[in-house]
Order: structure tokens, then C-alpha cells, then sequence
């Protein structure tokens, strides 16, 4: 009985097979996803739907990202194009739609309004597409948007001194409440890093699958990962959001 967090996936389907054929997923598993599904390969609809599909299955936890926002807004009105998202990975979820029924569109509007913002495990561990601003917490949070969107909390632990522990007074206050916190959204690859990164008490598994990255999936136990190929390799007649 294992848990995973994995990473953003951004329409790459082939890329997640593979992590789940490594990890030799169990009905008695749980899989942590960190959010942005969608956005920038061309399998985007089709992920949803293995999603929705393999939640039947296996225990699965949805976390919604910043480009989940966009998507779940265009399923609900196809008329609502927002020019960034568009720009961004949008153009291909789009097209990924094609030949979709308005009845599949629906189930998957259903499958993104129903994901969670955040998710708090029995032993105190955060799990969260970004981040989250109030010293109080994620319960006392008053933009509840920069679950999906803030980038300061990863911030704020890389620069950290390695010298100020928990009981330091200057520790800050934000990662005093949870024994551990995962996040995916800001790519390990614009740091140089290819795998996982660790900061404080921290991890951040996004390894930049919606670039030149792969999809990682991590014990959360262990911290052993597993990764996919890098997604060019996967796509190769693709730019992904290159």
C-alpha cells in the first residue's frame, strides 16, 4: 500500500502510462495528482478521460490546477476562450475535444468542478497545485485562487537559510503548520533541475512535462520517483508549450 503525488501532465498521455506502468500501480495504492492535466500536448481530453476511468479503480485524489480553471471554464461555456489560456496549451486541449460528444464534455466539466483545491492527508502532509499565501494556513486563506496560482510559497523556501530550523523565530510561519508540503506548477527544469526538488520541508514534482520535462511520480513515504521519457521524445511532431 503506497502513495503517490504526481506531477503536471499537460496532455501527455504517453508520458503517463509510462509513470504508472513503473510504479506497478495496486487497487491498494493512492494516487496523489497535483494538478494541470491539460494544456499542451495533444492528448489532453483523452488524459481526462483515462483519469475518470482509472479513478473507478484505484483510489485517486484530483487536485485542480491553473489550466484545470481555464479548461473547466470552456467546458461549461464553449463560447468562454480566454485569450492567455488560449495561447498557452488552450489551442490544443481544444482540438483534443474534437469529435467528443456534448455528453463526454459534460462528464469532464463534471470531472474538473468536482476536484479539490487542496488535500490534507491523516499525518499533516499538504497537497496543492502551487501554493498558498496566509501565515495562518490553507484554511485561512482569502484568495483561495492562489491555490492553483502562487508561486512565493517555493519562493520563499528556496531562499531560504538551511540554518533557521522549526523552532528558530524567524522560521516562517506559513511552514510551521503542516509536517510536509507537496506542490507541482513551477517546473524543477527552470532551476536546471530535472528531478524532483526538495526546499525546506517542501517537495515540488512538477519536472516540466508541459516543456522538454518528464512526468514524475513520487513515494511520498520513501521518496523514491519514477519519470517518464521526456515528453518531445514521447511527441516528437509537437511543440507542447514550448
Amino acid at each position: 500500500m503506497s502513495t503517490f503525488a504526481i506531477g503536471d501532465i499537460h496532455g501527455g498521455l504517453k508520458a503517463l502510462l509510462q509513470v504508472l506502468n513503473q510504479i506497478e500501480v495496486t487497487e491498494e495504492d493512492t494516487l496523489i495528482f497535483m494538478g494541470d492535466y491539460v494544456d499542451g500536448w495533444s492528448e489532453s481530453a483523452q488524459v481526462i478521460q483515462f483519469l475518470i476511468d482509472l479513478s473507478e479503480k484505484i483510489n485517486c485524489i484530483f487536485i485542480k490546477g491553473n489550466h484545470d480553471v481555464w479548461c473547466e471554464n470552456w467546458l461549461k461555456n464553449g463560447n468562454d476562450v480566454n485569450p492567455t489560456w488560449f495561447m498557452h496549451g488552450g489551442k490544443e486541449t481544444i482540438e483534443s475535444y474534437v469529435g467528443y460528444t456534448l455528453a463526454e464534455k459534460e462528464q469532464h466539466f463534471t470531472f474538473f468542478k468536482n476536484m479539490q483545491m487542496y488535500y490534507l492527508d491523516t499525518e499533516n502532509r499538504l497537497f496543492l497545485h502551487a501554493g498558498f499565501t496566509s501565515m495562518h494556513g490553507v484554511t485561512k486563506e482569502t484568495y483561495t485562487h492562489k491555490f492553483c496560482t502562487d508561486r512565493t510559497l517555493w519562493e520563499m523556501a528556496l531562499v531560504m537559510d538551511k540554518n533557521i530550523n522549526t523552532n528558530h523565530k524567524n522560521f516562517p510561519k506559513r511552514l510551521k503548520h503542516y509536517n510536509e508540503i507537496y506542490i507541482g506548477h513551477t517546473p524543477t527544469t527552470n532551476f536546471g533541475e530535472t528531478e524532483p526538488m526538495n526546499a525546506v520541508n517542501i517537495w515540488n514534482v512538477d519536472t516540466g512535462a508541459a516543456f522538454k520535462g518528464k512526468i514524475t511520480a513520487m513515494n511520498i513515504d520513501t521518496k523514491a520517483f519514477f519519470q517518464s521519457d521526456n515528453l518531445p521524445a514521447l511527441y516528437p511532431n509537437e511543440k507542447g508549450r514550448n
